[in-house]
Formats: structure tokens, sequence, C-alpha cells
């Protein structure tokens, strides 16, 4: 069988909640609530196996000519099995549909970035991320990810 990747609706809300406060409480994704779940849904993806969600992702818009991929998760029984990469393609044919031509994420990960075709770059590049998120972060000025980006075709 096969992963099926799709558009989000309010029916994963739920699941989704569950999968990011899963990665939230190991702080390695920020907490999503319900409310913001519902009312950011049109911008998630979602990977489903025999009708179950195991993973999701999603894109927040930061400029003109930038997003980011958030909330990109799989559930741990899934891992390893290429959804991950099926959930960022799917997020890159988003922007491109939008002509947005930057795509960054923040990342514990960057490897798997990396293979996707990113690259690392310093974070103080994106002023975007840092005035509309990371101020408000409680690890603002020991922030451990990194940065990732892609510039797309």
């Amino acid at each position: 069988m096969v992963a099926t990747i799709r558009k989000a609706d309010e029916n994963d809300i739920e699941s989704l909640a569950e999968l990011i406060q899963f990665y939230a409480q190991q702080g390695i994704m920020l907490p999503r609530s319900r409310e913001v779940l519902a009312k950011q849904i049109e911008h998630f993806v979602v990977a489903e196996w025999g009708g179950e969600l195991i993973g999701c992702g999603s894109l927040c818009q930061l400029g003109a000519d930038l997003v980011e991929i958030r909330s990109l998760g799989i559930s741990p029984d899934f891992k390893g099995r290429g959804i991950g990469t099926m959930l960022v393609d799917e997020l890159l044919i988003e922007a491109k549909a939008r002509a947005i031509p930057k795509v960054m994420a923040l990342t514990y990960e960057s490897k798997f970035f990396q293979k996707n075709g990113f690259d690392i770059v310093e974070k103080e590049i994106f002023p975007e991320k840092v005035w509309t998120d990371c101020i408000h972060c409680s690890k603002l000025h020991c922030c451990d990810e990194i940065a990732v980006m892609k510039v797309l075709d």
C-alpha cells in the first residue's frame, strides 16, 4: 500500500493536533491549537495510509517571495518510507503554483531537507521569520534549529 497525499480538511483537525502535539512535547515542533489549525487548515497537506492520517505539513507565507514549510511530521511507525519527501514535494508544487520562488524551513533534520534539494543557510537571512514567529519563541536567543532553503525553478 502507498500513502496518499491530499489537502487537509476540517475532518483532519483532531488527528493533526495529536500528531503535532506529539512532536511539540519533544520540543521539536511548535504546538498548534485546534483553533489555529481550523483557521489554517487550507495551508496543510496530509498523508494517509489505510484511512489513517500518518503525516502532515503546511506552507506559511512569510513574504511576497518566501514561504516556510511548517509542522512537517510523520507518525513514528511510518518514518523512513519516503512519506516526508512526498509531503515536501506536494508543498513545493503548491509554492510553484503560487509563484513563490523561495521555500525555507527551520529544522533539526537538515539532512532530510538536503536530500530533498535544500541548502543550509543562515537564519538571519529571514527577517520575515524572525519578526513573525521567532520573536515570540522561548528559544529566540538560543535557537538550535538549522535554516534550510530551496530556490524553485
